[in-house]
């Protein structure tokens, strides 16, 4: 009985007694959420990547340094570099204190000579008092150069100290440098204290 009715007749009265509309509604927006997603998730990955990609090139160069800086670096040269610094910082560190205790020694002995002199009359007065006082600051100067190793002798007509003989015991040789007033004492005391 029901097959002798026209199948799409059947159908059709079948679809409306059916609400499919929502359902139609819903896919669709269900449809189109997924391809959204699916852009998203596109462009997330190859945002990704890119900065992957950056990431790794960035790696590549820091190891290509770190190689060519390990390989440059020799172990041996720094730590007789190191060494030989510590050294020369020893070494300095010793012959200032050992200028400080002769510098304290030869200021003790000047005090006494001072006072002996005070105490027995001598040397007072305005200039004899203060040419004895540049003398004891000359001679003072002069025992510290020679300690370094430095000898000044002044010029016979003149009576200025114009010639320096500079030993370098760490080199083991002998300058003789003669002393030119256009030249800043500054200037030869870098000099000094290379040549040492």
């Amino acid at each position: 009985m029901l097959l002798d009715e026209d199948p799409a007749s059947l159908i059709a009265n079948c679809i409306t007694n059916f609400s499919t509309k929502p359902d139609r509604d819903c896919l669709k927006r269900t449809h189109a959420a997924l391809a959204d997603l699916h852009s998203q998730r596109a462009s997330l990955l190859t945002s990704q990547r890119t900065t992957l990609a950056s990431q790794n090139r960035t790696l590549a160069n820091l190891q290509n340094n770190h190689a060519i800086t390990t390989k440059s670096h020799n172990p041996i040269t720094h730590s007789t570099e190191i060494s030989r610094l510590d050294t020369a910082k020893f070494r300095i560190a010793k012959e200032a204190h050992e200028l400080e205790i002769a510098t304290e020694r030869l200021a003790k002995e000047i005090g006494g000579a001072k006072r002996a002199l005070s105490e027995d009359g001598e040397g007072v007065g305005g200039m004899a008092g203060r040419e004895e006082e540049g003398a004891d600051e000359m001679l003072l100067k002069l025992k510290v150069y020679r300690m370094l190793g430095i000898d000044v002798e002044a010029d016979a007509e003149t009576g200025l100290y114009n010639k320096a003989v500079v030993r370098s015991g760490k080199k083991g040789d002998v300058k003789v440098v003669n002393v030119d007033p256009r030249f800043s004492r500054y200037f030869y005391a870098n000099y000094f204290w290379d040549a040492l």
